[in-house]
């Protein structure tokens, strides 16, 4: 019998996460896709799509997990090796739920699950992970009928032509383009969605190898990205893409060698949205540039915001009816993806965008860049009364300068007299804090962080 808090320990807000052999094994995973087949058989559902990353843990988890689903009567499809967004795919265009086998970013020692339910749609703490942990604690009820059968299938090229057809990209300038996978799964994937157009792809880190022996498959972090920069230089690429393990992330490097702020790309994206979709609602996270729903509004658009995390923005996008959503970590959704993020679905709206006119990416990007960000800083904190008491602590130290505050997700704080604000949030998944700070200058920001750093970090 399993503990709540050993099952707590794993199942996050918005995915199934932990250490292989320390709370993930195959055991826990064959439990988690009978609780899940359960759940999903009282939705109408007849057969699950499961698919894998290149970690070493990841195929035995998922043969695992195929078997707990076919245990409750269930049938699954196998994929193989699938980046995050492939099994997205699969779920929107077949009408199954899903799931894969990633730890996304983190180290190799880590894997997880990400869930969907048939269309792609999000399965969260509140809308059915909630429901998995406490079969988990209480013990799956056995299924009386017959168990269900296991194939498999190989659907890179139906993914691949499905995003060609969704961005047009035959009559761009021809383009060079440096890839970096950090030989996670867009060392699959990025070949089989660029075949046959009018780009050069030079690829870096493009063997699979869950041990990620180059650097973290993490291009939030500034150090994961330092080869690809140089990349980009070295072989006089028009522009670099960085994806995370799983290739549900895309950032992307200029042709200096510079990153392009996420929110930049929302902005991109989305204004090439509101030029189909008038008057559309576009979605964007809490800590993506002030410039994002101001640029949205400047087309036409209506912003609207969301907390942080996949589930969250998912579902915000169904309920507004939204055509496109962007978050500052470089998630990207988009409704004819089915409300789910693609990285690669978004690196092609900005090689469309950038291959349409003669103009070098930094040049078209600039004026997307209104303000300066201090990128997301974290603070480990071990107990969320620590958070909360160090929150407080700058919220009252900022008090006589505040304009307005919010807690949609954590604290955000607007400042007087300034566009400047900060976001303070613990992580879902890790014993952080996480601060964002925006400011016009960065000496704005700079002094913003540090203050605020000081206070948390005391």
């Amino acid at each position: 019998m399993r503990t709540r808090e050993s099952v707590d320990a794993v199942i996050k807000a918005y995915d199934i996460r932990g250490v292989v052999g320390d709370g993930i094994d195959a055991d826990f995973v064959c439990d988690t896709g009978a609780a899940f087949a359960r759940l999903m058989r009282g939705e109408g559902a007849t057969v699950v799509a499961v698919g894998h990353d290149m970690r070493d843990s990841s195929p035995e988890l998922a043969r695992a997990f195929a078997r707990g689903v076919t245990e409750q009567g269930l049938d699954v499809e196998l994929l193989g090796l699938t980046s995050t967004d492939e099994l997205y795919y699969v779920s929107g265009s077949r009408d199954c739920p899903g799931a894969m086998f990633t730890a996304s970013h983190n180290p190799a020692k880590y894997n997880g699950i990400k869930l969907c339910r048939s269309g792609a749609r999000p399965v969260g703490q509140s809308s059915g992970l909630g429901v998995i942990a406490d079969d988990l604690v209480a013990g799956v009820e056995e299924f009386p009928g017959d168990a269900g059968s296991v194939t498999e299938n190989d659907v890179l090229a139906d993914y691949g032509a499905f995003l060609r057809s969704l961005v047009d990209l035959t009559g761009i300038r021809p383009l060079t383009v440096a890839v970096d996978a950090g030989n996670g799964m867009g060392g699959l994937t990025v070949p089989a969605v660029f075949e046959g157009l009018p780009i050069e792809i030079r690829p870096l880190y493009f063997e699979l190898d869950g041990s990620f022996p180059n650097h973290e498959a993490n291009p939030l972090e500034p150090a994961n990205l330092r080869d690809l920069q140089q990349f980009v230089i070295d072989t006089g690429a028009d522009v670099g893409l960085a994806l995370d393990g799983d290739a549900d992330r895309c950032f992307v490097i200029d042709e200096k060698g510079q990153p392009v702020s996420p929110s930049a790309v929302c902005a991109i994206v989305a204004e090439r949205y509101l030029e189909k979709h008038p008057g559309a609602a576009i979605i964007h996270n809490l800590i993506t540039s002030r410039a994002v729903p101001e640029i949205i509004g400047e087309n036409g658009g209506r912003a609207v915001r969301t907390r942080v995390g996949h589930s969250f923005i998912k579902a915000t996008m169904a309920e507004e009816n939204a055509v496109f959503g962007g978050e500052h970590s470089a998630h990207y959704y988009f409704t004819e993806f089915f409300n789910a993020d693609s990285g690669l679905l978004a690196a092609m709206h900005v090689l469309a965008a950038l291959g349409q006119q003669d103009a070098p990416m930094s040049e078209m990007m600039a004026r997307y860049n209104r303000y300066a960000a201090s990128g997301e800083l974290n603070s480990r904190l071990d107990s969320a009364a620590a958070q909360t008491e160090r929150t407080e602590a700058v919220i009252a130290a900022f008090a006589d300068r505040t304009e307005n505050i919010d807690h949609l997700d954590g604290v955000t704080v607007e400042l007087r007299d300034t566009p400047a604000w900060f976001n303070l949030r613990g992580s879902n998944t890790e014993p952080l804090l996480r601060l964002n700070v925006e400011a016009p200058t960065a000496a704005e920001v700079d002094a913003l962080t540090e203050e605020i750093l000081g206070i948390i970090r005391a």
